[in-house]
């Protein structure tokens, strides 16, 4: 793997050497409303990252499920509020943070958007945690099993890899609604712990610090902001560079599902969204005319194989809603092609 060049630079919060990377030479956007005090900080390692917008009982939640961890790791906390105005989610976490729950940091980042709250809290890691080597993340409406940090560093530790992903499964409000588990929507890509072709969400994983060292600043593309797939292209990024991926299955979250989310235009809204996401990262990989043809190619080809592929999703599952999956994913990447973008972020109250 290529090796990246970096200067040094003195980091005034914490006065330890911290290695500077590429592009981090402007300013920060963000701004630290609390913080564990710096000899509590210096050795960590390890860093939890958790974006919260206007969800201050969730974040809360959250936060308890990680001080309830196993393992006796050394880990700090970085909670970033992406919502600059009433600050709910920080107001709460900095009050838990006084009260002992976690230590870190609680940050603002008031420009709204996940990339930007994603590429503060990782700006915030690398710059002020001079022993810093794990980046794991968690989202406001997710709580971690008690042997999920633990799961994540073992494998950090001993697996061939340098980012990680683990499960998430859903939990609905509506419990009549939990047959949707079956839907590729709330389903993870993978199922058994090992090494994977490539990672896809930042809804739960462990990035390894050289991995944003190579990769350079911002490390997430915030033209995806409002429209989702930051993650996925920055992963797509990541292995192009030689990085490689691992499945955590044991490494589990559980996220919460709203009613709103088990709509049937909600849940075709996120599929058009997932064939959207896929057609843009595809043409970026794939520059210029003949590129364009492959990817439209392509998108063409699974329209064709949607009709087959639902039929067996559908018999497989038993729902002909679910069965609508591949169909709607193929229509999600014909209208990316004629500049369609589905901003489903821009709403986060509807998301």
């Amino acid at each position: 793997m290529a090796g990246s060049s970096h200067k040094r630079m003195d980091d005034p919060a914490n006065g330890a050497t911290v290695r500077a990377v590429r592009g981090m030479d402007g300013p920060e956007t963000f701004s630290i409303v609390a913080q564990s005090p710096t000899d509590a900080l210096v050795g960590v390692e390890s860093v939890v990252c958790v974006p919260t917008f206007r969800r201050p009982d969730m974040l809360e939640e959250t936060l308890r499920s990680l001080a309830a961890q196993t393992g006796g790791h050394d880990v700090a906390v970085i909670v970033v509020e992406n919502e600059g105005v009433a600050r709910e989610g920080a107001a709460r976490a900095t009050a838990l943070l006084e009260a002992g729950l976690f230590k870190g940091f609680v940050i603002v980042e008031p420009r709204q958007g996940n990339c930007k709250a994603y590429n503060a809290a990782w700006r915030c890691a690398l710059t002020r945690l001079p022993a810093l080597q794990n980046l794991l993340g968690i989202d406001d409406d997710e709580q971690a099993e008690p042997g999920w940090l633990d799961a994540f560093l073992t494998a950090a530790r001993t697996a061939p890899a340098e980012l990680f992903g683990g499960a998430v499964v859903p939990r609905f409000e509506d419990g009549s609604r939990a047959w949707l588990s079956a839907h590729p929507v709330f389903r993870s890509h993978y199922a058994v712990s090992g090494p994977v072709p490539r990672l896809y969400s930042s809804a739960n994983y462990l990035i390894r610090r050289q991995v944003l060292e190579r990769l350079g600043f911002p490390f997430l593309d915030e033209r995806f902001d409002f429209t989702g797939g930051g993650d996925a292209d920055f992963f797509t990024r990541a292995r192009r560079a030689g990085f490689r991926s691992w499945w955590v299955q044991e490494a589990l979250q559980r996220e919460t599902m709203p009613e709103r989310r088990t709509r049937t235009d909600w849940i075709a809204a996120r599929a058009r969204r997932n064939g959207a996401i896929s057609t843009v990262i595809e043409r970026r990989m794939l520059p210029g005319l003949s590129g364009r043809l492959l990817v439209l190619a392509k998108s063409l080809g699974l329209l064709a194989a949607s009709l087959p592929r639902g039929l067996v999703l559908a018999l497989r599952t038993g729902s002909g809603l679910i069965g609508l999956y591949h169909a709607q994913v193929a229509l999600g990447r014909l209208a990316s092609e004629f500049g369609v973008e589905a901003e489903q972020y821009r709403k986060p109250e509807a998301n």
